[in-house]
């Protein structure tokens, strides 16, 4: 009867004790994976951007109407207030944001370790080693088979390479085609080569959030508001004109144009969503 009474004991003392372990460990596996927003808007000065219907003015006074406007986001880390980042996993870090297509604008990272952050960089384009990488890994905005023209016309078939940023339209100050209109494209690429050394036009961008600082928990979805300037690309660095430079592809003056872009991020706001 001892060692029933014993045995009985322990059994009890063991369910108990796992009793006690769900108890702990259920509310923590039933806290939400975090999430973090990116929202990007694009602009041209301090007008937001319109295609093929609103004539804007660069610094060179030249009338400039946008027609198409994409480039990709990569490699995002989002820094924390100690220094330390978050490195978003390549798999889940490649984005091709379309003027076109408005929820392409809005990124949403999941599995954000909870903490305070201060700041977000990303690559602006496509890495040397994804570009390169077996076609089974280059998926979903990075899929050259998404359309006739690639990547959804982001990738240059002739030379096996993403274009990162895409700006087209028409403007006076362009060459004239047949039909009259003037049009200018610039379609920049460059990673840099891989058996042969070329151009690197990857830019590193990293946005401050100024004073504030985006809080990550299971509850709190912050979303980051940032704004890209097309007349940067224009009016940044080194000034740019249509009338000199009406293409822009694989020349060395593709650099130039890269350089501009880089500065065309700013940090406008924060907003976030609290949840139960």
């Amino acid at each position: 009867m001892r060692r029933l009474f014993l045995s009985l004991s322990l059994l009890t003392a063991a369910l108990l004790a796992g009793f006690l372990a769900c108890n702990t460990n259920d509310p923590e596996a039933a806290r939400p994976p975090a999430k973090f927003g990116l929202d990007f808007s694009n602009v041209v000065g301090t007008q937001p951007l319109q295609l093929g219907t609103v004539a804007y003015k660069n610094a060179s006074g030249e009338s400039f109407t946008p027609t198409n406007f994409n480039y990709f986001v990569s490699n995002i880390r989002l820094i924390r207030t100690d220094g330390s980042a978050y490195v978003v996993p390549q798999d889940s870090s490649y984005f091709l944001i379309r003027q076109t297509d408005p929820a392409t604008q809005k990124i949403t990272l999941n599995n954000v370790p909870e903490g305070s952050y201060k700041a977000v960089s990303f690559v602006l384009g496509v890495d040397s080693l994804r570009s390169t990488a077996d076609i089974s890994k280059r998926t979903g905005a990075l899929d050259p088979a998404v359309d006739h023209t690639g990547a959804n016309g982001m990738y240059w078939s002739w030379n096996s390479g993403y274009i990162f940023m895409k700006l087209e339209g028409t403007s006076p100050s362009a060459p004239r085609d047949a039909t009259g209109r003037g049009n200018f494209r610039y379609h920049i690429g460059y990673f840099g080569g891989r058996d042969t050394k070329t151009i690197n036009n990857l830019k590193t961008i990293t946005v401050s959030f100024g004073a504030d600082v985006a809080q990550v928990d299971p509850f709190r979805q912050p979303a980051v508001q940032i704004q890209a300037d097309v007349l940067t690309i224009f009016d940044g660095t080194t000034p740019i004109s249509i009338k000199a430079y009406p293409e822009v592809m694989i020349s060395p003056f593709s650099a130039t144009v890269a350089k501009n872009y880089a500065g065309m991020f700013s940090y406008k706001g924060l907003k976030t969503a609290v949840t139960d």
